[in-house]
């Protein structure tokens, strides 16, 4: 039975309590925050003090605008804060971001995204089993831990880290250093079958990688309701949201890969003139058919099932439109109910 994900969405920290709370009696079994508006951290500690059985996650933080040990730090305390359900779910995003919005620093990002899991489980394994911190990295270097800093081992045991990815090259990185994959909600059927899952087994099977499968979280886009009316508006919201994804050049290879390449160059010009409508416009049947679930509720829910539940363990859905229902139904759907 596949493992169904609520985005944890708040304006306010404080409010992401009784919204996780929601979550859970929807019948959702984890929720996730992501970096936008606000830090993806803090709602989750109130979530964690108002759910009991909800697994909570980043979905994902920026890892490089942050550093290995205020990672860590996070992790171990958002862990020992729920009771032992907390996912650190990291992502690279794109250069502009870190450079321009985080005034960080980019520089060979998969190389960089795997030594900042390898510090993260350097500082844990200090902690946890009271190795010497002696990580030394062509881009991060730990050495000093006195024991006034040291939390000592956490009683839950240590988070799982699961990395998102779109190109070959962090994939297979996260296939081979990740617990679990994040597959971005721009994606397709064949672009997962015929680039994600063949560049996450070429990362498992490097020397060294990590041990046993790999957790697969596939977010999916959907348009629902329960009229064609209803349907046609929640549509017409995804498209935009799928047009803003085909514009970012770090998501090309899901177009390349149904020879749609030529259409990312056209709404990456168009997204920098502001002309939003225009980019939804230019968006065929056939690509918002192959991104986009569509149905009512039930069978929104039997699609994803059909679409994923053969290689991942767990998916996430991106709703659009619908009543307070859908939330409950869909999850009844894709678990089969």
């Amino acid at each position: 039975m596949l493992f169904v994900d609520a985005s944890l969405l708040v304006d306010n920290p404080l409010d992401a309590g009784p919204v996780a709370r929601g979550i859970e009696d929807a019948g959702y079994d984890g929720a996730y925050t992501f970096e936008g508006r606000h830090d993806p951290f803090m709602p989750l500690l109130a979530a964690a003090g108002s759910t009991s059985r909800l697994q909570l996650s980043t979905g994902i933080a920026v890892a490089l605008a942050r550093n290995p040990m205020l990672l860590a730090n996070l992790g171990y305390d958002l862990q020992l804060a729920s009771g032992g359900r907390f996912v650190l779910g990291l992502g690279s995003q794109i250069r502009p971001h870190i450079e321009k919005r985080f005034s960080a620093t980019w520089s060979h990002p998969a190389a960089r995204m795997r030594e900042m899991v390898l510090a993260i489980r350097a500082i844990w394994d200090c902690w946890q089993e009271g190795k010497a911190l002696d990580f030394r990295g062509e881009f991060y270097t730990h050495t000093l831990m006195t024991p006034f800093f040291n939390p000592g081992p956490n009683p839950h045991g240590l988070p799982a880290i699961h990395l998102a990815g779109v190109g070959p090259a962090m994939t297979e990185m996260a296939g081979e250093v990740g617990d679990g994959f994040l597959v971005h909600p721009f994606n397709t059927p064949d672009f997962v079958a015929q680039d994600l899952l063949p560049a996450l087994a070429r990362g498992r099977a490097r020397e060294g990688a990590r041990a046993g499968p790999i957790d697969i979280s596939c977010q999916v886009i959907v348009a629902t309701g329960d009229t064609p009316e209803e349907r046609a508006a929640s549509l017409q919201m995804a498209r935009a949201q799928v047009s803003f994804y085909a514009s970012t050049p770090a998501y090309a290879p899901v177009l390349e890969r149904h020879g749609w390449a030529d259409l990312q160059p056209q709404l990456n010009l168009l997204s920098k003139q502001g002309r939003w409508q225009e980019m939804s416009a230019l968006l065929s049947d056939e690509l918002l058919d192959a991104v986009v679930v569509q149905g009512d509720p039930e069978s929104a829910g039997a699609a994803i099932r059909a679409r994923c539940g053969s290689w991942c363990t767990r998916v996430s859905p991106v709703v659009y439109g619908g009543d307070a229902a859908v939330p409950a139904r869909l999850v009844r759907a894709i678990k089969g109910g």
